[in-house]
């Protein structure tokens, strides 16, 4: 009987331990809705309106968009700021977007390098212009947290104010793609 009894004790010990010993990655990303996925294409699109942002109204250039992304591929991606606009020849951004990724920062005046005629992602009058921002290099798949700094993001709660809606420039989405070789 006292046999039977430590046999199950330690059986169930076992079960438990194995059970906290899983790795938190893959426990904690099935569970968050906050999290972006990678695309099956390898591409990974950050939507202002799913990020967590953070506006001050008196001084918009430290406002902040985050996001959690969950790279599955390693390698060498892309960055590209998408931002829909009136003017397709200057995208009117006072200071520098800055993106942080791990140690890295890409800090970059938007330019119009592609314009996107008709794009769903923007609505009428406005054209996405998208800008080419540089890279980084993902070392191992993983939950990452991306950062983007810069007077074009407001937040939700903000976005109903008159000088939003009468901006020329807003910032939409930040794309990371894969490079191929």
């Amino acid at each position: 009987m006292k046999i039977g009894t430590l046999l199950y004790l330690g059986l169930a010990l076992v079960l438990l331990l194995s059970c906290n010993n899983s790795n938190g990655k893959k426990s904690n990303l099935s569970s968050k809705n906050d999290v972006v996925l990678q695309q099956e294409d390898g591409t990974i699109t950050l939507k202002l309106e799913k990020a967590a942002c953070y506006s001050d109204i008196n001084d918009p250039s430290s406002n902040t968009a985050e996001w959690n992304v969950v790279i599955s591929t390693p390698g060498r991606y892309s960055v590209w700021l998408s931002s829909a606009t009136k003017d397709t020849l200057d995208l009117n951004y006072t200071n520098t977007v800055k993106v942080n990724f791990l140690d890295n920062q890409l800090e970059v005046d938007p330019a119009c390098d592609r314009i996107v005629k008709n794009s769903e992602d923007v609505p009428y009058p406005y054209y996405r212009a998208d800008s080419y921002m540089g890279s980084f290099y993902v070392m191992e798949p993983g939950e990452y947290n991306i950062q983007v700094i810069s007077e074009k993001i407001v937040s939700k709660e903000l976005r109903n104010e008159t000088a939003y809606l009468s901006d020329n420039t807003r910032l939409v989405a930040l794309s990371l793609a894969p490079v191929k070789r």
